[in-house]
């Protein structure tokens, strides 16, 4: 059977977060993918790791010394919305900036369940990655009560909504639309039901934000791996997918990438 590649007229993004994982002899994997990137393989995409705060300046120093980045972005997994303070473990925008971030993620499901934030608090931060300069990758998503009630429509809508301040474009802002029930449960939503939730936040999008709601990307999240990336980055207004668990060996994160390979 021959693989397909995917083809999509905005450029598409597969960013890696690596959450609570990762130490220096994790570096490797990163190495291996830049090797990857680097190689006779061309994507048809942006790539971008998400480490952890402790490996972020690390892995920028790796990347300008193996030439790669404009082949490999990073990002941030969360950010306080002040610029500094009395806020002991936090991490602000523009430190993540200064360690080498071109883009943050906020309001991931896990921040929203595990810490309580509010669609308030996550608008904040969005807004704290602009005035910083970064890319705000904005994560909304249904938990599976929610679906099986039928408000997955109605919930994501809210959250986007709620967690999107005005002023947002295309590159200031990424939505990842990541179905919590989804996430590290080896389950996925069907073609059918990843099309439709996507298919109403770019309306949403459209409707708010104009021209630059055509063009904003929408990722995917939840349990993507080399095995249904093909299938699901194919999906109408799926613009890329934000990957957990599969983007911490180079191998399968480049098994998703190979979705577009050019």
């Amino acid at each position: 059977m021959t693989k397909k590649t995917v083809k999509t007229k905005l450029r598409p993004l597969v960013a890696g977060n690596w959450k609570m994982n990762g130490t220096g002899a994790d570096m490797k994997q990163v190495r291996a993918l830049v090797k990857t990137l680097s190689g006779n393989h061309r994507y048809a995409c942006d790539t971008m790791i998400c480490p952890p705060a402790t490996l972020l300046s690390r892995l920028a120093a790796l990347r300008t010394s193996l030439k790669a980045s404009r082949k490999l972005a990073l990002g941030g997994q969360d950010c306080h919305a002040a610029v500094s303070g009395a806020h002991t473990g936090d991490v602000s925008a523009e430190m993540l900036k200064e360690a080498g971030a071109s883009a943050v993620i906020v309001g991931h499901s896990e921040r929203r369940s595990d810490h309580g934030e509010t669609d308030k608090q996550v608008k904040a931060k969005v807004e704290a990655a602009h005035r910083a300069g970064l890319t705000a990758i904005m994560c909304i998503g249904e938990s599976l009560k929610q679906r099986k009630a039928g408000d997955t429509l109605k919930v994501v809508g809210k959250q986007l909504r709620g967690s999107l301040p005005d002023g947002c474009t295309a590159s200031n802002t990424v939505i990842a639309y990541e179905p919590v029930w989804a996430i590290g449960s080896g389950l996925t939503p069907t073609v059918e039901q990843v099309a439709q939730v996507h298919l109403a936040l770019r309306k949403a999008l459209q409707r708010r934000f104009g021209e630059a709601g055509s063009t904003m990307r929408i990722l995917y999240g939840g349990s993507v791996k080399p095995s249904n990336a093909d299938e699901l980055m194919a999906v109408p207004h799926v613009n890329g997918a934000l990957v957990g668990g599969a983007s911490l060996t180079a191998r399968d994160f480049s098994g998703i990438l190979a979705a577009y390979k050019a």
